[in-house]
C-alpha cells in the first residue's frame, strides 16, 4: 500500500472513530448529573465543567469538538442536565441552544403570603436570596415599597432554572398579577360600586376564599356587591381568620367574631384593608363583572356549592336545611 493510500485509510479510521464518539454517551450510568457553565466561561473551560460534572469522556476531545464544530462560542451559560442518552452531539446543541434544565413551582389560588413563601422556600433547587427579608423588605426590594405583599402575586405555575432566585420567580409572579388586575379592571361592569382596581383585588380574594364550586363565583361576588352597595356588613368568615392570623387554631367561634381586626367584617363595614389571600383570574373577573342577582345570603350546601338567599328568613331555613348536625364550629356561616 502506498504511503497516500496509508494516509487516506489512517484519515478513514480517525474520521470514523471521531464519528462514533460523538454518538456514543458521554454518562453511561445513572439518571442525571447536573452541569453548570458560568458567565464568560471560555470553551475549555466548559469541557472541563463536564468532565468535573462527573461524565466518562475526554475534555480534550470535547474542546477539539467545540472548536471544529464552528460553534463553540455559541455556547451559553446555565445549569444543564446530563443524562444517560446525552453524546457529544446533543450535548453542544443543548449548550448552543441554552436548553436549560428547568424546575417548577406551582402558587395554589387561594394561598396567603405565608403559604407563598413556605412553597418558595421548599422548591427544588431555588436560590432562597429573600429568605432572611421580612415582608416589608422584600417588597422593598420589589420595588413595591409600604405596599403589603398579600393578594399582590399571581398564582401559577412558574419555571425556572436551577439556582435562580426566588426574588426572580416573585418579579414574574408580581408582573403577572399587575397585567392580570389591570385587564380585568378595564373589564369592569358600569353597575359596579368598587372604586379602584384595589378594591377589585381585595373583592377578589374574599370570593376566592368563599368559593366552593367554580360557577358560584359570580353569584358569591354579587352577593358581596349587594351588601356594599347597602352598607350592610360583609360578614364573611375568611376575613375573621386572616386577621386572627397565627393564633387562628382551625375552630371558628363566635367570641371570634366579636373581637374587633382590621379585618373583622362582622364589626367593620366595607372591605378588609388588603387583600386576605391570592386570587386567581375567575376570580378577579366575578368581583368586576358580579351576576346579577338580588340575593343577599348564601350557605354552603355541603356538596362545594352554596344556597343562595334573597331574605334572612329564607336564608335561615336554608341553614336548618344544610348545617343541621354539623359540628365542630359554632360561629355563624359565612354570607350571613
Amino acid at each position: 500500500m502506498t504511503f497516500l493510500g496509508v494516509l487516506t485509510l489512517s484519515t478513514i479510521l480517525v474520521l470514523g472513530a471521531g464519528y462514533l464518539w460523538l454518538a456514543q454517551p458521554i454518562h453511561p450510568h445513572g439518571p442525571f448529573l447536573d452541569l453548570t457553565v458560568e458567565p464568560g466561561t471560555k470553551p475549555r473551560g466548559v469541557a472541563q465543567a463536564v468532565i468535573d460534572s462527573g461524565t466518562q469522556t475526554s475534555a480534550d476531545l470535547l474542546f477539539v469538538w467545540f472548536r471544529l464544530s464552528g460553534q463553540a462560542r455559541l455556547i451559553k451559560a446555565g445549569s444543564y442536565e446530563i443524562t444517560n442518552t446525552t453524546t457529544p452531539r446533543s450535548l453542544l446543541l443543548m449548550l448552543t441552544r441554552g436548553e436549560e434544565s428547568l424546575r417548577t413551582v406551582t402558587l395554589v389560588e387561594g394561598w396567603n403570603f405565608r403559604q407563598l413563601r413556605q412553597a418558595l422556600a421548599k422548591a427544588d433547587q431555588l436560590k432562597q436570596d429573600s429568605k432572611d427579608w421580612s415582608d416589608s423588605e422584600l417588597m422593598t426590594r420589589l420595588g413595591r415599597p409600604g405596599i403589603h405583599p398579600e393578594g399582590r402575586f399571581y398564582p401559577d405555575t412558574y419555571t425556572y432554572a436551577k439556582g435562580a432566585s426566588d426574588t426572580a420567580v416573585l418579579k414574574r409572579a408580581l408582573k403577572s398579577m399587575d397585567t392580570h388586575l389591570a385587564l380585568a379592571w378595564s373589564n369592569k361592569s358600569s353597575l359596579s360600586p368598587l372604586k379602584s382596581s384595589e378594591e377589585a383585588l381585595i373583592l377578589a380574594s374574599i370570593v376566592e376564599k368563599e368559593t366552593g364550586k367554580a360557577a358560584d363565583r359570580p353569584l358569591i361576588a354579587g352577593v358581596f356587591v349587594n351588601r356594599l352597595r347597602m352598607g350592610m356588613l360583609l360578614q364573611t368568615d375568611p376575613t375573621v381568620i386572616y386577621g386572627l392570623g397565627a393564633s387562628f387554631d382551625g375552630n371558628l367561634r363566635r367570641i371570634d367574631l366579636r373581637t374587633d381586626t382590621p379585618y373583622n367584617t362582622y364589626t367593620r363595614a366595607g372591605l378588609p384593608p388588603t387583600p386576605i389571600a391570592m386570587p386567581g383570574k375567575a376570580a378577579m373577573a366575578a368581583a368586576v363583572q358580579p351576576a346579577s342577582t338580588q340575593a343577599l345570603y348564601f350557605v354552603a350546601k355541603g356538596d362545594g356549592s352554596s344556597h343562595f338567599s334573597n331574605s334572612l328568613s329564607e336564608h335561615n331555613r336554608a341553614v336548618n336545611r344544610y348545617q343541621r348536625g354539623q359540628g365542630g364550629q359554632d360561629s355563624p356561616v359565612s354570607g350571613q
